[in-house]
């Protein structure tokens, strides 16, 4: 396969044949106009005069053959201890005989390449992603112990700072997080208590952010929680025209998108420094939030960010 950046692109390529095959240009005076080598002019050249256009794609860099690939009863030997045992690459390596890498080899090509991917009952992946924004929305609820003002135990050591569980703290905060299925733009709303108003007021607030941005909200997909199954949830969805998803009992990574954006939430905003109280945490959330949509590039996301997907997708390109 070609290099998305290579000199010669396809067009490139057919510039270049267009240039020698029907404008009489000697390959050197072509090769150099194009930037590339009088090999590599020559090379395409032979094959579009073996091939026609086709010969000039990208091709596949897959050798014919791998006389050291591993067999495939030995493949299918390592997905069956996978499923039976829930291992990890590491410790299936010992039981299995073979490399740790050719163990998650084989587990990726067959689609099991994180045991946290999988249900935990049954072990089948549980993957998926909405064909366009809006589609599918994520929403779930985190409960966040307040930073008390000159710091917390972060900032002065166990022993000294106070917990909320111990009920010397300051108590918590509440945060409704929405994030879109397709495109991972999140939206965190702060609110006051788990109560179905602030769910259903979060959703709101959400819903016009995606407006603003050119989605219409379809589905949302939930927990199983109070208030989301509230009289007050169903009317905003009703008013919004979604439909309302809920994940089946005791399957939270159903709704792992929301999950695991929490976790980053965590992990990058709500602990990445110590804060001196908690009014400067809360203030900088909506920084953070913006870094996340606009400027943090996503692994499943091919390198791309959030806000990058959305507005390809809305455009209707459909990266």
């Amino acid at each position: 396969m070609g290099h998305p950046r290579t000199k010669p692109t396809v067009f490139g390529r057919q510039l270049l044949i267009i240039r020698v095959e029907t404008l009489g240009w000697p390959v050197a005076h072509a090769a150099a106009m194009q930037g590339v080598s009088r090999a590599t002019a020559y090379k395409w050249l032979r094959r579009f005069r073996a091939e026609g256009e086709p010969g000039l794609l990208d091709r596949s860099s897959r050798p014919r053959r791998s006389p050291r690939a591993l067999a495939a009863d030995q493949a299918q030997a390592i997905v069956a201890a996978r499923i039976e045992r829930r291992w990890g690459p590491h410790r299936l390596a010992h039981l299995t005989g073979h490399p740790r890498s050719t163990v998650y080899a084989a587990l990726r090509r067959a689609g099991l390449g994180r045991l946290r991917d999988a249900d935990r009952p049954t072990g089948i992946p549980v993957r998926y992603v909405a064909c366009h924004p809006g589609a599918l929305l994520h929403q779930d609820h985190k409960k966040l112990g307040r930073v008390p003002d000159g710091g917390g135990w972060r900032v002065l050591g166990r022993a000294l700072g106070p917990h909320p569980g111990h009920g010397r703290g300051p108590g918590y905060d509440h945060f409704e997080v929405v994030i879109d299925d397709r495109s991972r733009v999140a939206f965190v709303v702060p609110v006051p208590d788990e109560r179905p108003a602030s769910a259903a007021r979060a959703l709101e607030l959400a819903a016009i952010e995606f407006a603003r941005l050119g989605v219409r909200i379809e589905r949302v997909l939930t927990d199983n929680g109070g208030p989301y199954r509230s009289h007050a949830y169903a009317a905003t969805l009703a008013k919004l025209g979604a439909r309302h998803k809920r994940t089946r009992p005791y399957r939270p990574q159903t709704n792992g998108k929301a999950e695991r954006f929490i976790k980053t939430l965590l992990a990058e905003w709500a602990y990445a420094q110590s804060y001196g109280s908690n009014e400067e945490r809360l203030a900088a959330l909506a920084v953070w939030v913006d870094f996340y949509n606009h400027e943090r590039t996503h692994t499943a996301l091919a390198g791309q960010t959030p806000m990058d997907v959305l507005v390809s997708n809305v455009l209707g390109n459909h990266s």
